[in-house]
C-alpha cells in the first residue's frame, strides 16, 4: 500500500481521513501546521501528499512550490484540498506544480478516485 502524508489543520477532516486511510490499509502520517512540512516530507518521502491550502504559518501553495523546485521532491505526488474550491483556486495549485484538486467536503469516493489515479503506476 501506499505511504500518505496528510497536511491538514482542521482535526474534523484529518480524523475523516485517518479513518479512510486506516481502513483502506494505507501507511498516514499527519501534519497539522504548514511549518517544517518540506523537512518531513524529505524524511518521510511518502508516495501521496494530501495537502491543505490554508495552513498555519505556511501555506499549502508555498509547500508544493518548495517541493516543486526541490529535484528529489519533484516527483511526490501531491493532491490540495480546499474549502474555496473556485476556479481561481485550481488553477493557482496546478501552475505550481499540485498533481490534482479537489475541494472540500469531499465524498469519500471522490477523495478515493483522486488518489487512485495519483497513485497509478505511469502508463
Amino acid at each position: 500500500m501506499a505511504r500518505i502524508m496528510v497536511i491538514e489543520d482542521e482535526d474534523n477532516i484529518a480524523l475523516a481521513l485517518d479513518y479512510l486511510l486506516s481502513r483502506d490499509g494505507h501507511d498516514h502520517s499527519r501534519m497539522a501546521s504548514g511549518a517544517g512540512a518540506v523537512q518531513a516530507i524529505r524524511e518521510q518521502r511518502p508516495d501521496l501528499v494530501l495537502l491543505d491550502v490554508m495552513l498555519p504559518e505556511v501555506s499549502g501553495y508555498q509547500i508544493v512550490q518548495e517541493m516543486r523546485a526541490d529535484p528529489d521532491l519533484a516527483e511526490t505526488r501531491v493532491l490540495m484540498m480546499t474549502a474555496r474550491g473556485s476556479v481561481v483556486e485550481r488553477r493557482k495549485g496546478l501552475a505550481l506544480g499540485a498533481d490534482g484538486f479537489i475541494a472540500k467536503p469531499f465524498e469519500l469516493s471522490e477523495l478515493r478516485a483522486e488518489m487512485a489515479r495519483l497513485l497509478a503506476p505511469p502508463c
